[in-house]
């Protein structure tokens, strides 16, 4: 599960905690972008988005956080981070192991857009979270493209990293977001750190 994580929020959580329970997966590997090839506006440095991620799954065992975007150079290619695990994966024990690609809705329908996507799709399941009765909407560029999707239900979740950000660039304390949007852990370290305040350095 890949993100900015600008910051990590409890959707996120959410999001990752129904990827195991209804896939059951082995683990879900969290992994922040290093460099947002998609995104116009800075993100705040890799280790505060690492570490902020880092305090928001320690509960879970089976969250495990990955920097390799962070650590390779270049844009942050979903593909090349999957042709690298794939890849890590079979050298270390030769397995098959499934790899499923956990993204919103909106992803999805974004999908056309990414670096080679068609390749993608070929090597990971996508799990699409769908809000409520929402069901999943395939862009029509993948309707010609055989994949594997299986939808990811998710309630109705009022959080998003855009909103926390906004609220604490006008000045409202961090703790006032835990533990309703971030976990008290990434309020204590957005606050340690004054991330995201009024004229904070990004």
């Amino acid at each position: 599960m890949g993100g900015s994580f600008d910051p990590v929020h409890n959707a996120h959580v959410a999001l990752a905690e129904a990827a195991l329970q209804h896939l059951q997966l082995d683990e879900v590997r969290w992994i922040p972008v290093g460099q947002a090839w998609q995104k116009a506006r800075a993100l705040a440095p890799a280790v505060h988005r690492i570490a902020m991620v880092e305090a928001a799954v320690a509960h879970e065992p089976r969250f495990v956080v990955d920097a390799i975007e962070v650590n390779r150079a270049g844009p942050s290619y979903t593909l090349d981070t999957v042709r690298t695990l794939q890849e890590v994966e079979a050298d270390a024990a030769g397995a098959l192991t499934e790899w499923v690609l956990v993204i919103g809705q909106d992803q999805y329908a974004n999908l056309p857009s990414w670096h080679g996507w068609a390749e993608l799709l070929q090597r990971v399941t996508l799990a699409v979270a769908c809000r409520g009765d929402q069901a999943i909407a395939p862009p029509q560029a993948l309707l010609n493209h055989p994949h594997t999707v299986v939808r990811l239900p998710m309630p109705p979740m009022a959080v998003s990293s855009t909103d926390i950000r906004a609220r604490l660039g006008r000045g409202e304390e961090p703790a006032s977001l835990a533990p309703s949007l971030v976990s008290p852990g990434v309020a204590r370290y957005i606050a340690h750190h004054q991330l995201y305040a009024p004229g904070a350095p990004r």
